[in-house]
């Protein structure tokens, strides 16, 4: 770029010109804006060159195949802030193109400008100092865009940055963005505009200026014909959406566009060119709707055909197509990570042990609720051993074996329904149970059968979000509800120990009171044996379950630490929880023997397995026991299907495809087999089966807009570690009740804590639940950022937010009948997202929100 400064002895020169290297052929076809900085070269000035027209250019093809080369040079040279190498003063990376249809920044932006206008029409200037001059003059002098506190010779000495030494002189613009084409053979540049970013602290809005010269200007390679210069002036603190290079995305886009510029020079007024690019956003905002494929299986929930009645009646198709996809990739689920060059047996190990720690304990604490709602009925043994038969089954046979099976607190509360109904008309409940269980079964399988799988459409991203947070919730709710039990069991002031007054009076009576000691002031001692200080356990309690969680998060967190090697950061990771499980269990049960704490009950002398003595029920039994039957079903048809589609989000990027209609006959035809027997039903469990992806997932961190995020990269997907797992879970059964009776029920609260809250990493709802308390500069730059007002986004989470009060306000109402009704409390919220939220909120903006963001 030909600039006179130093004009006299030449030795300072303003050049942009860019590295010949050109991105690989490869790299044409993205969509995306080329953001690259080179070390510039000395170039002696040239002459202005003759006018061009607009066509001139260096032939641009449209549509994908343009990028655009931003270059940013940091002042300095040497400063720790520089991006990318520091020695080379080199930043590199890809910006996208603005997508005006979806991103609804970039609308405002140009509004914005609109109605403030700042345009130079007819620019004589023939260096670009003077050019940028002009604008900065044009904007300081413009009333509507007034900037008291800046000063504009600064913004204009912050424009250029000098590179080189005393005798040669590079007068450089710091940060620039230009349109290219990458090509086999090199790069094709648009040179007849260029656009300058600028950050500016002391400003205190964002300003654009754009400028049309009187003819084109040769500033340089790359740059010899330039026609239009847009100059862009953003505060240095923004929103991660309207900074400078959001700005200049935006403009970038529009002009990259060569029939744009060619009407731009024919307008002759400032409302013209208003027009111009009024008429060029309706062209880039025009849809480009791509036909849906008609190649795809009707029967999938994940393809994109409407749904529509007679795929339901299509019988069994849909668990013959299930099979058909997932049969052919049997045999790799065993071998993948095991036989190869590319094996994952550490990754493999440590999550056998993590989803042997995770399952067991769950099914101990459930196991314990349950002996005790049915009363010895169903006990930890039991529900121990149906865990270990259920998972190895659906281990084995599912078409998702990432999926975990487990028995589930509803499950457990429902159980206990079902023996207060006993109790009530004097039924026999292994009876009454398995009728129950046999109906659930029938309707599950039946829902396989006949495709209700495909339900799964109307679950909208924002229903399993609300549903799945509210299972993190109830985890919480029920450590807390055991911890606040054990200071209302023990917490209050020492007391005598059970039997103790009776001994202290038959000792008195027999006038020998060995350890008794009598005061001066005629108080009287005992000995510790009579006294039961029981303070200290329920605080104790409390250490252990929040050290449970404290440990197990930190050791979680630790692969993001610098500490030690990444493999061993890795591996204390993926052992997090046994790791804190184990420790605080030998500080509860070894450290502090001498003070006892609540365990789980166990009774060896019950019978294991007993067949359900159907005769002793009635027919209005066995019907009313059809009721129950299919409440149940709801339950597990809901809760199995969100966690198969949470576990299959195109976020964990799984490539060997689902199983929805014969997971859940699956879980029919496990369901009989615990009916039968007298065990605990059992399904697809939230959040065990995304944490057991996560523990298989290859992650890699990346940076986007200054914000850290983790990306999966890809993940093993094996029947291993689950089948691994659950055999571990059926040995167990020899443990007890040494040494699982060493295992203290805070430590189990503790473990439900570490579940709840590693389960909201990557919950949306989470995410947009803080942007309530963040100021707007700190808004990672995600999707719905770019893409959906801020204040429809507010809206949007608030509504969510609702929603979850409602159904924790009915799912924890202490009345236990009312959580039979819960799960259709849940289809509710079908018809609420698909039918009022369209009417508070546009629906193209609630299926943003609800898309995947990969």
């Amino acid at each position: 770029m030909k600039t006179d400064k130093d004009a006299i002895d030449m030795r300072g020169v303003t050049v942009n010109k860019f590295a010949e290297e050109a991105p690989s052929a490869g790299m044409t076809k993205n969509g995306y804006f080329y953001q690259e900085m080179e070390q510039r070269e000395k170039e002696e000035p040239e002459d202005g060159s003759e006018e061009r027209e607009e066509g001139q250019d260096s032939p641009i093809p449209s549509g994908d195949d343009i990028h655009l080369y931003a270059n940013q040079i940091h002042p300095g040279g040497t400063d720790s802030d520089v991006h990318g190498c520091v020695l080379l003063n080199t930043s590199r990376r890809y910006v996208k193109l603005m997508n005006f249809e979806e991103e609804v920044r970039a609308h405002r932006d140009l509004d914005g400008f609109l109605e403030r206008a700042s345009i130079l029409l007819h620019e004589d200037e023939a260096s670009l100092d003077d050019v940028l001059k002009t604008m900065l003059r044009h904007v300081s002098q413009d009333p509507h865009t007034a900037e008291p506190a800046c000063n504009f010779e600064e913004i204009m000495s912050s424009l250029f940055t000098d590179a080189g030494s005393q005798e040669v002189n590079v007068h450089l613009l710091s940060e620039t963005l230009q349109c290219v084409t990458a090509t086999a053979t090199g790069v094709q540049y648009q040179q007849s505009w260029l656009c300058i970013l600028c950050n500016v602290k002391s400003l205190q809005r964002r300003h654009v200026c754009i400028s049309r010269l009187e003819r084109p200007q040769n500033w340089g390679e790359n740059c010899a014909e330039v026609r239009y210069v847009i100059l862009i002036l953003s505060p240095l603190k923004m929103k991660s959406t309207k900074t400078a290079m959001e700005l200049g995305r935006t403009f970038a886009t529009m002009f990259s566009d060569i029939s744009f510029r060619q009407k731009l020079l024919e307008t002759k007024t400032q409302q013209e060119f208003k027009e111009a690019l009024v008429i060029q956003r309706y062209h880039l905002t025009s849809a480009k709707h791509k036909p849906v494929s008609t190649e795809e299986e009707g029967t999938d929930p994940h393809s994109h055909k409407p749904l529509k009645c007679r795929d339901f009646f299509r019988v069994g198709r849909g668990i013959y197509e299930d099979l058909c996809r997932r049969l052919p990739l049997y045999a790799s689920d065993f071998t993948d990570g095991i036989v190869g060059s590319n094996k994952a047996l550490g990754k493999y190990m440590t999550t056998a042990i993590f989803l042997y720690i995770a399952v067991l304990l769950p099914a101990i604490a459930f196991g314990s609720l349950n002996d005790e709602t049915t009363r010895g009925e169903i006990d930890v043994q039991k529900t121990i051993i149906g865990q270990s038969i259920g998972g190895i089954i659906y281990s084995l046979c599912a078409g998702s074996p990432l999926v975990v099976p487990l028995t589930t607190a509803p499950i457990a509360i429902f159980i206990g329904v079902i023996r207060g109904i006993c109790d009530d008309y004097d039924l026999d409940f292994a009876a009454f149970y398995a009728c129950i269980g046999l109906w659930n079964s029938l309707f599950l399988i039946l829902g396989g059968v006949f495709n209700l799988s495909l339900l799964v459409k109307l679950f909208k991203r924002s229903i399993e979000e609300v549903i799945a947070l509210f299972i993190s919730i109830a985890f919480v709710v029920d450590a807390v509800k055991g911890t606040v039990k054990i200071f209302l069991k023990y917490y209050h002031p020492p007391t005598l120990a059970n039997g103790s007054m009776a001994e202290l009076q038959r000792s008195m009576n027999g006038g020998v009171i060995e350890g008794v000691n009598i005061t001066g002031a005629g108080l009287v001692t005992l000995p510790e044996s009579f006294i039961l200080c029981t303070r200290a356990r329920p605080l104790l309690c409390l250490l252990l379950m929040l050290g449970t969680l404290w440990l197990g998060y930190t050791l979680y967190e630790f692969k993001r630490s610098p500490f030690l090697h990444y493999k061993i950061r890795e591996i204390l990771s993926d052992c997090a929880l046994p790791i804190s499980v184990l420790i605080f269990s030998f500080i509860g049960s070894y450290v502090f023997n001498d003070i006892g704490l609540p365990v789980f009950d166990f009774d060896d002398e019950r019978k294991l397995f007993r067949v359900a003595p159907f005769e002793k029920l009635s027919g209005a039994s066995v019907l009313s026991a059809m009721g129950l039957g299919f409440l149940l079903a709801l339950l597990i048809f809901i809760d199995q299907n969100i966690v198969v589609s949470l576990t299959n989000a195109p976020e964990n990027r799984l490539i060997k495809g689902t199983a929805y209609h014969w997971d859940l006959t699956l879980s029919g035809i496990v369901n009989i087999l615990m009916s039968v027997l007298g065990l605990p039903w059992m399904h697809a469990a939230f959040p065990h089966s995304t944490l057991h992806v996560r523990q298989l997932a290859f992650v890699e961190e990346r940076v986007e807009g200054g914000h850290l995020y983790e990306t999966i990269v890809s993940v093993k997907e094996t029947r291993v570690t689950s089948l691994a797992a659950n055999i571990l879970i059926g040995v167990s059964v020899f443990l007890l009740p040494v040494p699982l009776q060493w295992i203290p029920k805070p430590v189990l609260y503790g473990l439900f804590l570490y579940i709840a809250l590693t389960s909201i990493d990557g919950n949306q709802m989470c995410d947009r639940m803080a942007l309530l308390l963040k100021e707007q500069t700190s808004y990672p730059p995600t999707h719905y950022i770019r893409k959906v007002p801020q204040r429809k986004i507010h809206y949007f989470t608030f509504l969510q937010m609702v929603q979850l009060l409602f159904l924790c306000a009915f799912g924890m109402y202490p009345l236990p009948y009312m959580k039979m009704i819960f799960p259709l409390l849940m289809i509710i919220l079908i018809p609420i997202r698909n039918c009022l939220l369209p009417r508070i909120i546009e629906a193209r903006y609630l299926d943003i929100m609800d898309a995947q963001h990969m």
